[in-house]
């Protein structure tokens, strides 16, 4: 009895933590499940057999919540047979080929390209800072006032 009870708990979370590593999410809740049921329908004839049980149930409860927690585990493949579209092939060459197809389908676009032209008649215009165009201002207002007096 003592080493079921030192040993069990490490033994379930040991085995637990190498399926979720294994096999996902999904087959841990049917071990679970199936744990559970076990427990349940033990026939058990012992004075505190109830206590027992639940304490049973929460040990396997607790142990399969680590283990989905733990970052080792396995995540479920997401099941994309309900997104796949209809006829569509499995084949990747196929996919590859459809594909090609429909970019072709695309070319030309609808709207052709704009031309556009950098060049700027009349020359280039001189690019000036901030401090130019002030002091630009600074000179006008000063030549006006010259003219004013």
């Amino acid at each position: 009895m003592n080493a079921y009870s030192t040993f069990a708990p490490a033994l379930l979370n040991s085995l637990a933590q190498r399926l979720a590593r294994c096999q996902g999410a999904k087959e841990l809740g049917e071990v679970e499940k199936s744990l559970i049921r076990l427990v349940e329908d033990a026939a058990v004839a012992a004075p505190q057999a109830e206590a027992m049980k639940e304490f049973a149930i929460e040990l396997v409860v607790s142990t399969m919540k680590n283990v989905r927690d733990h970052p080792d585990s396995k995540s479920d493949l997401e099941e994309i047979a309900g997104r796949r579209t209809q006829g569509r092939s499995e084949n990747p060459d196929t996919l590859d080929e459809q594909l090609d197809a429909g970019l072709e389908d695309s070319f030309p676009a609808s709207d052709p390209p704009a031309v556009v032209s950098t060049a700027i008649s009349g020359g280039a215009k001189e690019i000036v800072g901030t401090d130019e165009v002030l002091r630009r201002k600074k000179e006008a207002a000063a030549r006006k006032t010259e003219n004013n007096e």
